[in-house]
């Protein structure tokens, strides 16, 4: 199993880095306005409203769905870099010997995560 991991290190990396810069530039914008515009009055409410969600994330560009596309990657992405954090945290804390029984059983978890969440957005 171990061999397995580090021969998908690569991929996980580039999971785990596109989780930082998602969450890190498009969920605090997100939280910025749903958390803080919205309630202060400067955003107003029935800009996000159902219908017009529903119009964006089923809407295409040249036949790509851009915000499902941005929307799965906002379901995706953070949960490979909470996984990989957590694997990192674990072995860091002395459970190395543990490491592949951890890492797989993470990324299983995300993996299951990222079909769910594909499949949500898919499903919209």
């Amino acid at each position: 199993m171990r061999t397995l991991l580090l021969k998908l290190e690569p991929i996980i990396w580039f999971m785990f880095g596109q989780g930082i810069m998602i969450g890190t530039m498009l969920l605090t914008g997100w939280i910025l306005v749903i958390g803080i515009l919205m309630p202060l009055g400067i955003v107003d409410p029935l800009n996000l409203n159902y219908v017009r969600a529903q119009e964006l994330f089923t809407a295409s560009v040249l036949g790509i769905p851009i915000a499902q596309l941005l929307l799965a990657a906002l379901l995706v992405l953070p949960l490979w870099k909470g996984a990989h954090h957590v694997r990192s945290l674990l072995v860091d804390l002395g459970g190395g010997e543990r490491d592949p029984l951890v890492g797989t059983v993470l990324y299983l978890i995300a993996i299951v995560g990222s079909v769910m969440g594909i499949g949500a957005v898919v499903g919209l």
